[in-house]
């Protein structure tokens, strides 16, 4: 994975690199708050709730978004407080349409939340070209007067989760321009363009023209390893919310590296893996074929904490049956060191 690298000048953005005494940036990095970032198709609540029981150590979790005006049964199960017991679950809308975020909004307030997400990050070539997620950050005017009328009339606190622009840095100046206006619960900063999609490294360097806004800050960019987060902090002495997808789906041990205490539990990491196998062939319709493309996803970005693990995740991919999927899981445990993201 890329690593981030942080050439901020002293002062800009906060305290110069370095400023603080190594024992009180320790104290800052055990007081930050991790969030973990909705993925479609990864953090269904049958993963959220297995990597509460399993890991922990999330503040706020976020569903993959919601997007159906009247939900469908499948959001609906998302958002069901009984699947998102012992977490904090802020529902994430999709949509660019005043008239049907409130009336998704108006719903989950049914369900006792009191704060929804409003996506304007994701990067998909087909939700951008239809001015959504990502997308809807080309069409400023539009956006602008959205945000007006959602903040004027949602019966909830609105937070939002945005990427810098769509082509250009200097897009992102306008965009916060518009931002300031509005009492956002929390904007998270994605630190990347549309266009770079995940392909191209995260642009921490931007995160620091947010700063001037007074609503709480969250950073997310490829935040996936101890020296990425040391960095961070160092750059961002008080930053207090940090937003973490890929890392953790590939290392759910990370924040505990975070923390300085690597442990490596390839026994936990198994049993992590078949509870949710379990609940998906359980509590999933569809049968194995959907069981098994829920797992295959998990290993997608799962395979990069075993080096070397290649021959054996090709048959996690190719097993048909879920015989075929345990016994590759098994042989791939048995043979290959569980090493987390290097």
């Amino acid at each position: 994975m890329e690593r981030l690298s942080f050439n901020l000048e002293p002062g800009v953005g906060g305290a110069a690199v370095g400023e603080q005494a190594p024992d009180r940036r320790q104290d800052m990095e055990q007081d930050m708050e991790f969030e973990l970032a909705p993925m479609e198709g990864l953090t269904t609540y049958i993963y959220r709730s297995t990597f509460e029981k399993y890991y922990g150590g999330i503040a706020r979790y976020y569903t993959p978004f919601l997007a159906s005006k009247h939900l469908s049964s499948r959001e609906k199960n998302e958002v069901l407080p009984e699947h998102n017991e012992g977490m904090r679950l802020i529902p994430q809308i999709l949509s660019n349409r005043a008239e049907e975020f409130l009336e998704i909004a108006r719903a989950l307030a049914g369900y006792g939340y009191d704060c929804v997400n409003l996506n304007l990050g994701c990067p998909s070539g087909t939700v951008a070209a239809k001015r959504r997620g990502a997308g809807f950050l080309a069409a400023t005017q539009e956006l602008d007067a959205f945000l007006e009328e959602i903040f004027d009339k949602c019966p909830l606190q609105i937070s939002i989760k945005t990427r810098i622009g769509i082509r250009d840095e200097a897009e992102w100046e306008s965009i916060l321009r518009i931002y300031e206006k509005y009492p956002i619960a929390e904007l998270i900063v994605h630190t990347r363009l549309q266009t770079d999609f995940y392909k191209h490294p995260a642009r921490p360097h931007t995160f620091r023209a947010a700063k001037r806004l007074s609503t709480p800050l969250c950073y997310n960019g490829d935040i996936d390893s101890g020296e990425a987060y040391r960095a961070l902090c160092a750059a961002y002495p008080d930053l207090r919310r940090v937003m973490i997808g890929r890392g953790l789906a590939a290392d759910p041990e990370l924040l505990e590296v975070l923390h300085g205490a690597p442990r490596r539990d390839a026994g936990r990491l198994r049993s992590f893996l078949s509870d949710i196998c379990d609940r998906y062939i359980a509590e999933m319709s569809g049968g194995e074929r959907n069981t098994l493309y829920k797992l295959k996803e998990i290993w997608v970005h799962l395979a990069s904490s075993f080096p070397g693990a290649e021959k054996y995740v090709r048959k996690i991919k190719k097993a048909n049956r879920l015989v075929e999927y345990e016994a590759a899981v098994d042989t791939l445990f048995a043979a290959c060191e569980y090493a987390g993201v290097q």
